[in-house]
């Protein structure tokens, strides 16, 4: 069985355009991780997975690395890092592990953090801290959209989950509330949205659930009904600032209207 090393070394011969991009094994001593850097929370979950994966000798994709004064500081790869200090706890030494040079600005490591594949999935906050993060130096929504390969609307969005306040966020990071639901309740809520949020959450808890939709959060119309609504309407008139309707139509006009007022009522918009 053939390498890519004998592939390379044989290019002159079959014109292979494979090229060198080295990978170096740096020991575990000398790596060191920066408190606060990662956006991620290290996941003990994820960790167990790189530390079993170290043990049954399974291919593990090489860390990104930083050279510092201090030492080798792990970009990208701090599950990896923490798996095999695990595995070693363990009683399988892994003495040295794989390693790649990270060129570039602090923005360039944030947005590779983000777009890394090889590590655990971002949750909304996560991203939205590392959005932040850029925000603050000195990025614009639209530079950061081309650097993380999103768009705009999702930086907007993510950025937006930061100003839901803390008890919002709490909910969030507890699992009852998603972002999407969140940042919904902010705009329609304002300061007034957590307190909303927990009026619904325990109307849902009572209910025997243990999440809070966006439903149940803000209820709004069925398409249907706000249709229907809206064809009652087509035939009004408007004077001098006065919406008329038919007089055949008033009473489910009305109808629709209460109805919608009940459910803002349910939802806690009148004390907000």
């Amino acid at each position: 069985m053939s390498s890519l090393y004998q592939l390379y070394k044989q290019k002159d011969k079959n014109g292979t355009g494979t090229a060198v991009n080295k990978t170096y094994v740096v020991p575990l001593s000398e790596l060191y991780v920066e408190p606060g850097f990662n956006v991620r929370e290290i996941d003990q979950e994820h960790v167990a997975e790189f530390r079993d994966a170290f043990i049954a000798g399974e291919f593990v994709p090489p860390l990104a690395v930083q050279v510092t004064e201090r030492g080798v500081k792990i970009i990208d790869g701090h599950h990896r890092y923490y798996g095999a200090l695990a595995a070693t706890a363990a009683g399988t030494e892994i003495a040295r592990i794989e390693c790649k040079d990270f060129v570039g600005s602090e923005a360039d490591r944030i947005a590779f953090m983000i777009t890394s594949s090889q590590g655990k999935a971002l949750s909304p906050l996560e991203r939205a801290a590392a959005y932040q993060r850029l925000v603050n130096q000195g990025r614009t929504p639209v530079e950061i959209a081309k650097m993380v390969k999103r768009s705009v609307g999702d930086v907007d969005h993510h950025l937006q989950l930061l100003s839901c306040g803390d008890e919002l966020i709490d909910m969030v990071k507890a699992g009852e509330v998603s972002a999407s639901t969140a940042v919904a309740l902010s705009r329609e809520h304002g300061a007034q949205a957590a307190s909303v949020a927990t009026r619904q959450m325990d109307k849902a808890k009572a209910s025997g659930k243990s999440k809070l939709t966006r439903s149940a959060a803000i209820p709004q119309l069925s398409p249907s009904r706000a249709r229907r609504l809206a064809e009652l309407l087509a035939d009004a008139e408007i004077e001098d600032n006065r919406l008329t309707v038919v007089s055949a139509a008033l009473e489910e006009v009305m109808a629709i209207i209460d109805e919608q007022k009940s459910m803002m009522r349910d939802s806690g918009w009148e004390e907000a």
